[in-house]
């Protein structure tokens, strides 16, 4: 059963033919209210609501206020819905609701019953939704609770993030989110790691955990939603955002293996507050 008071949001530009996180919620065993948010820049409005009928909603992009730290005036980026998340899921009678993209294929458990790092086919994703609504409703000075990305397990079973079930202090792709603990989301581009590090510094908590991960399409390979933006900008241009927003503790680094590419490294010593343990005590 999904959790009570709970919507899944999903944030869709320009793909009405291709919204494949609606085809992965259901097929991973999610039965709960789906929404669609589509803004009224989109030239596809008409195509989603004869696919997808009453589920679909609108919204005024030019009247959602951001901080795109910048002063572009184009708004073809996912800033704007992400902000305007928090109202539509009161507007539709929800408190606790997920902000999902559009383009995830799969969602998967990455550890077995006995905690060994093992991929398998989540198939009750109610199950999942209701456990981290429970630990938002549980932990009431938390922002929010993501769940894990395909790249976070690289290295595999070997690797420090893969060694056993945990929790890491960012946020990023999916949020399970509570109206009355509203935030909002900075900078036109990166605008996860821009919120979760610089409201991270202020004390916000906000949290990935590793046993359940999603899988998303290339981004800069499937047409439509933030593509363009990417293929603008590149990587390069939309790590440094995060770099405007702490410059303190993020950096923009190299990395990879063989394929190298730029990307944001954040400075967790520098980034958040830190809890001393009670041995170094004066």
């Amino acid at each position: 059963m999904y959790p009570q008071d709970f919507i899944a949001l999903i944030l869709t530009h320009g793909r009405a033919d291709n919204v494949v996180t609606y085809k992965a919620l259901r097929s991973h065993g999610y039965t709960g209210p789906i929404a669609l948010v589509v803004d009224d820049e989109d030239d596809q409005y008409e195509k989603y609501v004869q696919i997808y009928g009453d589920e679909v909603v609108q919204f005024h992009k030019a009247g959602v206020e951001c901080d795109t730290y910048d002063n572009r005036p184009e708004r073809r980026v996912i800033l704007f819905a992400r902000n305007v998340s928090f109202d539509v899921a009161k507007k539709l009678g929800y408190r606790y609701f997920i902000e999902l993209d559009d383009d995830y294929t799969s969602f998967t458990t990455r550890f077995d019953r006995e905690g060994n790092f093992k991929g398998k086919k989540q198939t009750d994703l109610d199950a999942v939704f209701c456990a981290m609504v429970d630990f938002l409703k549980e932990c009431k000075n938390v922002s929010t609770i993501a769940m894990a990305q395909g790249g976070d397990y690289v290295g595999g079973g070997n690797a420090n993030r893969s060694s056993k079930i945990q929790m890491w202090r960012k946020a990023m792709n999916s949020f399970i989110c509570d109206t009355e603990r509203c935030f909002d989301f900075r900078g036109r581009i990166n605008e996860d790691v821009n919120t979760y590090t610089l409201l991270g510094s202020q004390g916000a908590l906000f949290f990935t955990h590793n046993l359940v991960c999603l899988h998303q399409a290339e981004t800069q390979k499937n047409k439509g939603g933030m593509t363009g933006a990417y293929v603008d900008g590149g990587t390069y241009v939309k790590s440094f955002y995060s770099v405007i927003g702490m410059p303190s503790a993020v950096k923009v680094s190299v990395m990879g293996n063989k394929n190298m590419r730029l990307h944001h490294l954040v400075d967790w010593r520098h980034c958040v507050p830190m809890i001393m343990r009670e041995e170094y005590k004066k």
